[in-house]
């Protein structure tokens, strides 16, 4: 038991032991953390405090030849000071104060007095280099500006040196931008003067404005040239040419009021002496885009000009052609309308075809009106040809619509002309085909006709007489006319089948029936099945006839049928 007890209480001392270590372990590792971060913001002061204000200020020193630039001097060495003495002093403060509360393990002040800390020394890095730079834009601002008019006076002596190689295509500018280089020079000099006296707060102004005068000269030198060209050559002569054209044109019958021509080149004018007098003073805005887009319209108006020519050349042909299509049609429609009355009274026209030639004479009428429109502005001159030709090209689009149209209903009545001729013949072809089957019927003396012949017979009759009766009717339904054409032409050739066949049955049965007589004294059979076959011949049954005269001969020969058939084909 006690070696048990002695156990339990060495373990409970382990663990208490090595609950402390860590205690302290952690303790030591957060106070570590921001003993760390203390030295980083001690890192970050040193960084602020070596900043080179003091350097940049011994600088200014030399230079210092007027009032305003030792005030200015003056303000920069109190605002030093007050970093120097009180911001970075104060910094030291707090963070010896942060030594302490770590010390002191009041890490909850800590971390406020961190934050407030860093906060301060970005304040102070902040207004330091903003110090600085203020100094430097001083310090160095002999050798940037120097730099910068050393690059400007580069730009300038080749503008001078363009100006003068082609001094002659200034025409009257030549004083104007002699005068405008003369300023950039004088500014050139005061650069020089205030240099001298490091007024260097001036310098910046005279150093933009030589940027801008040079930056200026530069498009004046390059375009000058190029708009005097254009406002007293280029854009004059196209206004001479437009202008010849124009009224050459106007001569030749064009109608051109809507171009607006002499309005624009008067205008033109009056807007180029402005250009000139913009130039005159060296403003270059929108100068060259005004004269481009004067430029641009002049161009225009010759290819409204070619489109005029072409088109009139089109027109006339168009309208040629079209004024003979018209007068052709205007015929037709007339003819139609004088002959309608006559064909309502031939054909049963129905509504929509009599409508039909209405709703085209409607519509024929509309164009002669269009038409005779287009004409007169013609001969008033007051349509373009780009227009008429449109004109012209709609009438044609619709008179052949209507050329359309009138065909349908012409073809409409053409067809039935068509078939009524083509009834008429049909109608001498039917009773042709009555008469062989007649005649056919009459040369060869059967002695029985079959009552189905004389049926036919009086049914076909009585087709052809109803296509009589309907080409007789006036007006003629052509409708009902095929339908009984086409019923009797049925009829007939049936009838024209029917006795083909009768003839030809009651033709192989009388061959049959005489070539077996020859069997007849040695066959019994024979002689039986021929008196059968020849009693039926004559009670007009020809089809059993023939069956019975062939079964009886082919009790003798089996090629009997055979035989007579080709005896019958020649």
């Amino acid at each position: 038991m006690q070696g048990q007890f002695l156990f339990i209480g060495s373990y409970i001392v382990i663990c208490i032991i090595v609950i402390i270590v860590a205690l302290h372990i952690i303790r030591k590792s957060v106070a570590n953390k921001y003993r760390k971060r203390v030295h980083e913001l001690e890192v970050a002061k040193n960084v602020v405090a070596s900043t080179p204000v003091s350097l940049e200020l011994s600088k200014v020193e030399p230079i210092i030849k007027n009032d305003k630039m030792e005030e200015k001097y003056n303000e920069w060495q109190d605002r030093f000071n007050k970093l120097r003495d009180n911001d970075l002093a104060l910094i030291d403060d707090m963070l010896i104060d942060l030594d302490i509360y770590i010390d002191k393990k009041d890490y909850k002040s800590c971390v406020y007095r961190l934050a407030k800390t860093e906060f301060e020394i970005y304040r102070v890095r902040e207004a330091a280099d903003s110090l600085l730079d203020e100094i430097k834009e001083i310090t160095l601002s002999e050798e940037k500006y120097r730099a910068i008019v050393i690059k400007l006076k580069a730009k300038y002596r080749e503008l001078n040196k363009d100006f003068q190689n082609h001094r002659q295509m200034y025409d009257d500018m030549q004083e104007a931008v002699s005068l405008q280089l003369e300023n950039i020079e004088r500014r050139f000099l005061d650069f020089e003067k205030v240099m001298e006296k490091n007024q260097y707060s001036e310098v910046v102004h005279i150093v933009k404005a030589l940027d801008n005068m040079i930056e200026h000269m530069g498009i004046v030198i390059k375009e000058v040239p190029d708009l005097l060209l254009m406002a007293k050559q280029v854009i004059p002569n196209r206004m001479k040419e437009v202008k010849e054209l124009n009224d050459d044109m106007v001569n030749h019958g064009f109608p051109l009021d809507y171009l607006n021509v002499d309005y624009n080149l008067e205008e033109s004018q009056k807007n180029i002496d402005h250009i000139l007098d913009k130039v005159k003073v060296l403003n270059l805005e929108d100068c060259m885009f005004e004269l481009k887009t004067m430029l641009d319209y002049y161009d225009s108006l010759f290819v409204d000009f070619e489109k005029e020519r072409l088109s009139r050349k089109a027109y006339e042909e168009m309208e040629k052609d079209f004024a003979k299509k018209l007068e052709k049609t205007n015929k037709v429609v007339d003819e139609v309308y004088k002959q309608l009355d006559d064909i309502k009274n031939m054909y049963d026209l129905n509504d929509q075809d009599v409508e039909t030639i209405h709703e085209v004479n409607k519509v024929l009428v509309v164009i002669n009106d269009d038409y005779k429109k287009m004409l007169a502005k013609v001969e008033a001159k007051s349509s373009p040809y780009s227009m008429l030709q449109q004109e012209v090209e709609e009438l044609i689009v619709r008179l052949k619509d209507m050329e359309d149209n009138l065909d349908t209903a012409l073809k409409s009545l053409g067809n039935m002309y068509d078939d009524e001729i083509r009834a008429r013949e049909q109608l001498e072809e039917i009773e042709s085909f009555l008469k062989q089957s007649k005649d056919k019927m009459r040369s060869y003396k059967l002695p029985i006709i079959t009552n189905n012949y004389f049926v036919q017979l009086s049914e076909a009759n009585e087709a052809i007489a109803e296509v009589v009766k309907e080409l007789e009717r006036k007006p003629i339904v052509i409708k009902t006319l095929n339908t009984r054409v086409d019923t009797a032409r049925d009829l007939v050739l049936k009838l024209y089948n029917t006795t083909n066949e009768m003839i030809k049955t009651a033709q192989l049965a009388e061959m049959a029936i005489v070539f077996g007589n020859r069997y007849r004294v040695n066959y019994d059979e024979v002689d039986s099945g021929l008196n059968d076959a020849e009693s039926m011949f004559f009670k007009g049954e020809y089809k059993k006839a023939l069956d019975i005269s062939i079964k009886a001969v082919s009790l003798v020969d089996e090629n009997i049928y055979r035989k007579l058939l080709a005896v019958y084909d020649k």
